[in-house]
């Protein structure tokens, strides 16, 4: 009886703190693998976060359930887009599709996949998306310095203690969650100097929040284990002193070949996705950035891809970031399309808007630019032993649309494509599509005309 009212209090608390939250990610059971306090929270209260719709039926997997999708396709390479597919999709983006790079995989049945593509090719700023090129980075640097040794990578993220600081975390308007066991609540702010969590608290922070200074904090990290080697974590005074204290290009160069390491030993087209900078101003100056960012519809789907086949580094790290982008909280943009309720969703999204153009314009339908982007790799199962697996990516910038509900439309209806190519029903939504105004969280970011 404790532990039931202990949870429905958590859950109430929980719930009320979650009034316009960012969106989290990773299997609410993996609290004792990962050490992230918020995972405990939310696995205590889960039941009445899903009664009450907080969080969607398609977001209780546990860490057993999640599972690499091409594992026994080894040899599996993106096949050429099909013509009639490419059609399909196109026909979906009416007058709009210049302003669109997507490109979409079925791999519901692996042995005879189906690719499309419009504006594949098409480069734009990945904003919030390329911290997925930080994560990738970071498993690639654990995995130099541990090569057969997963226990030791994992002890490296869970057992070791970050600090944050105002040189690595400013500005940033995104909020995080705060929990330790026994409290009554779980409080969401901004990051502050000070606070203190373990290398997959900030993963989370990065990836599911979207924190700026979570994803600069990392990038000061990833410097570190390439300089402590097997000896990070070190002490938190070794630490510190390190990432606080090294010349700002010592930083720079271990950051960006490390950055680099992570595309290329993996197969990825850094020509075609990269991350060139910190998501901070004040880590820009600890870190300064020289390579530029860049991201396709085509190769956002190759990592995917890779990550399905568990080539992103090993099984063991695929498997981990795939968990790192597995929606377990309230879904925003693409994600948020009721059609997808019912659906495990591993997504990351981001956006940059510029004003400057003819006509109104704010967050989410910029005039001179109103980038959009979301990745999201879909897993329905419609009982019978139907199912749908695919990825997507959507890179827009349609000027003077509410970019979020354009990407919510075309969930809606690549969703459906999908279905019909399987034969496979989808139930009619039991809720009507959110607003933008609704969804809060993850990458803002304002661009100031002209700025690329």
């Amino acid at each position: 009886m404790k532990t039931i009212t202990a949870a429905l209090r958590v859950a109430a608390l929980v719930m009320a703190a979650l009034v316009a939250a960012p969106v989290f990610a990773y299997p609410l059971d993996g609290w004792e693998h990962t050490g992230a306090s918020r995972l405990e929270a939310f696995d205590l209260a889960h039941e009445v976060l899903l009664q009450r719709g907080t969080i969607r039926p398609g977001a209780m997997k546990r860490m057993d359930e999640v599972r690499l999708g091409l594992i026994d396709y080894p040899e599996f390479e993106l096949p050429a887009p099909d013509g009639a597919f490419s059609a399909e999709i196109r026909s979906l983006l009416g007058g709009d599709a210049g302003a669109y790079g997507i490109a979409v995989l079925d791999i519901t049945d692996p042995a005879r996949p189906f690719y499309a593509e419009v504006n594949g090719g098409t480069e734009q700023n990945p904003g919030s998306v390329g911290k997925i090129v930080v994560a990738l980075a970071l498993f690639q640097a654990l995995a130099d310095v541990h090569p057969w040794n997963v226990e030791a990578r994992n002890h490296a993220l869970r057992d070791s203690v970050i600090s944050a600081s105002n040189a690595f975390i400013l500005p940033d308007d995104h909020v995080v969650p705060f929990w330790k066991r026994g409290s009554p609540s779980i409080r969401r702010r901004e990051i502050v100097e000070g606070d203190e969590g373990n290398l997959w608290t900030w993963l989370d922070w990065m990836l599911s929040a979207s924190s700026n200074g979570g994803g600069s904090t990392v990038m000061g990290q990833i410097a570190a284990i390439k300089h402590f080697g097997a000896a990070y974590p070190p002490s938190q005074a070794q630490l510190n002193g390190f990432v606080l204290g090294a010349p700002p290009g010592t930083m720079a160069s271990l950051v960006h070949s490390a950055l680099l390491d992570g595309l290329r030993k993996n197969g990825i087209n850094a020509a075609q996705l990269r991350q060139g900078s910190p998501f901070t101003r004040s880590a820009r100056a600890r870190i300064p950035g020289t390579i530029g960012s860049t991201s396709t519809a085509r190769e956002l789907v190759h990592y995917l891809t890779r990550m399905e086949q568990g080539k992103l580094v090993d099984p063991w790290s695929s498997l981990e970031i795939k968990r790192l982008l597995y929606l377990t909280d309230i879904r925003i943009r693409y994600a948020a399309e009721p059609t997808l309720d019912t659906s495990a969703v591993y997504f990351k999204s981001g956006s940059l808007y510029a004003c400057g153009g003819s006509g109104p314009c704010g967050k989410y339908f910029g005039n001179s630019k109103n980038y959009m982007n979301s990745i999201a790799t879909v897993e329905y199962d419609a009982g019978g032993g139907k199912q749908l697996r695919y990825i997507v990516a959507l890179l827009s910038n349609v000027l003077g649309k509410n970019s979020i509900e354009t990407h919510q439309a075309l969930a809606r209806r690549i969703h459906h494509v999908i279905a019909d190519r399987h034969g496979v029903a989808v139930p009619k939504p039991t809720r009507e599509t959110e607003k933008v105004g609704s969804q809060k969280g993850d990458e803002e970011g304002v661009l100031p005309a002209g700025a690329h």
